[in-house]
């Protein structure tokens, strides 16, 4: 619940500029993406609490909203990441988080994945689906440092390379959290040391790319679709993953259907299964 509440204060920070800052200019997708970052921690927060109650029957009938905010989720992360694509295209500037908006886009999507696939082992399970929030983090840190921290603010192209001061120093900051995390319950956490390790591919990756002088081409291929196309895409393939994850096996079962039964398990009563 503590990495929630420091992720959603850190989030206000990072979007503060966009809604309130001096030049704020906030476009729509600036609002789906806040809509489905603060909806996703909401949600989060709402299961922890319902299991700390012990409410399981509730905890199960509000975690298949996931089939509509984890697809949402992972579509608004991949719009994003074309749209600053496609910005820095048009600007004549380099993209500075191509390479963490791809990966990061990706990893949301497999994290997901895996933490329906993983479900019945319930830990393990919390862990993945918190450790979203690592990958939120990030960039929250970034935008935040650079908006509030005079060591990391933008004066000028002399200090462009504060930028990168920033990544670096908000990865610093990951990395203390999921240690801490990861010492706390190393059987189950390892999925924060899981999405923390994206920044640092990101990282490899980058140095990777500069040295072969191919961020540019990264970036051509990453405009190449609309951010429509993007969004419509990657709903499409994590609504298929987690329909195959998240619904039990049997076919002809609703998702009222599976809500029921659930609160009939978890009040002690038999299934009442149907045979076709």
């Amino acid at each position: 619940m503590l990495l929630v509440l420091f992720t959603t204060v850190v989030g206000v920070l990072g979007f503060w500029d966009i809604y309130a800052g001096p030049r704020a200019d906030p476009q729509p997708h600036h609002y789906l993406h806040v809509g489905t970052i603060f909806g996703w921690m909401g949600l989060l927060l709402a299961q922890i609490s319902l299991l700390v109650r012990g409410e399981w029957a509730s905890h199960r009938r509000l975690g298949l909203a996931v089939l509509f905010a984890g697809p949402l989720l992972a579509a608004s992360a991949a719009l994003l990441t074309v749209h600053s694509a496609r910005s820095a295209l048009a600007s004549g500037e380099e993209d500075f988080l191509i390479v963490q908006n791809v990966l990061g886009t990706l990893w949301l999507a497999l994290i997901l994945f895996m933490a329906f696939a993983l479900k019945k082992r319930r830990k393990l399970h919390g862990a993945l689906l918190s450790s979203t929030l690592i990958l939120f983090l990030g960039p929250a840190l970034f935008f935040t440092l650079i908006a509030f921290a005079p060591p990391f603010r933008i004066e000028g192209p002399e200090t462009f390379y504060r930028f990168e001061t920033a990544v670096r120093t908000g990865l610093g900051i990951i990395l203390l959290i999921v240690l801490l995390l990861f010492a706390k319950d190393r059987r189950n956490n390892w999925p924060y040391l899981f999405a923390a390790a994206s920044y640092l591919l990101g990282e490899v990756s980058k140095a990777m790319l500069v040295r072969l002088d191919l961020i540019d081409s990264l970036t051509r291929a990453v405009a190449t679709p609309s951010e429509l196309a993007a969004f419509i895409i990657a709903l499409a393939i994590m609504l298929a993953l987690l329909v195959c994850t998240v619904l039990p096996a049997t076919p002809r079962m609703g998702l009222r259907e599976v809500a029921s039964r659930e609160a009939r398990v978890d009040a002690g009563g038999p299934p009442n299964n149907r045979t076709a």
